[in-house]
């Protein structure tokens, strides 16, 4: 699956239409985030239950602001619209895997 683009205006529908959410708060300047966003990448095209997306944490103050972000990367899992677990930092590919896979 591709990765959507998520911004403040859809970031709503996307996670609450979608059972398993899994969003990459990023910044295009970040060194850990060009490593971490490849990785949820290769989750998406792995993992055909959850959706993935990412959001710009410049471009979409408000929603970092929202869940009082402070570091990036951070991973967030939704579930049918709720937030239910996150990562920050540069995790392995395996351990986001093992993060999202203990919700589906």
């Amino acid at each position: 699956m591709v990765v959507k683009i998520i911004t403040s205006k859809n970031f709503e529908e996307f996670v609450s239409q979608n059972r398993i959410a899994v969003i990459d708060f990023h910044a295009n300047w970040s060194m850990p985030c060009r490593i971490v966003s490849p990785r949820i990448e290769e989750l998406s095209n792995e993992m055909d239950n959850i959706a993935s997306g990412k959001i710009n944490v410049d471009e979409n103050e408000d929603i970092a602001q929202r869940f009082g972000l402070v570091s990036i990367p951070t991973v967030i899992v939704f579930k049918e619209g709720k937030q239910i677990d996150e990562v920050v930092g540069t995790q392995p590919k395996d351990k986001i895997r093992e993060l999202i896979e203990k919700y589906i």
